[in-house]
């Protein structure tokens, strides 16, 4: 068995599309309507046959009270791997990104908490 889709829920599907794809690099596998909204899967360009990252719409108010709890308490809601974190954390900076950690070394990885514009908070991490 192994992961082959996961979700985001967004508060805006076409603005998740611009920061993820243009600021973060990922890349549309499949971008479909689904009723008023849209299925809109990314992937890795390092990976296209890997797992996809949906941006799922927060429609629904139990979506929109999930992320926007995990969103104050600052939770990421999820992970991205980087292999080089200080200079993907300087990256990200010069295209405007907003950290609420700055690269943080905890054991034996380092970890950097930023704003996805979308209502989440992600984080990228070295091992």
């Amino acid at each position: 068995m192994k992961i082959i889709v996961t979700s985001i829920f967004v508060n805006d599907q076409e603005k998740a599309v611009k920061f993820y794809c243009d600021t973060l690099g990922f890349v549309k596998k499949h971008d479909v309507p689904a009723g008023e909204y849209r299925w809109i899967a990314l992937v890795s360009p390092d990976n296209e046959h890997g797992t996809e990252l949906i941006l799922e719409p927060n429609n629904h108010p139990a979506a929109k009270d999930y992320q926007q709890r995990l969103f104050t308490e600052g939770i990421p809601v999820t992970m991205f791997g980087v292999d080089d974190i200080e200079s993907e954390y300087q990256r990200l900076l010069d295209k405007g990104v907003k950290f609420t950690m700055k690269p943080t070394k905890m054991g034996d990885v380092t970890i950097a908490v930023f704003d996805d514009t979308c209502g989440n908070h992600l984080q990228i991490i070295q091992q």
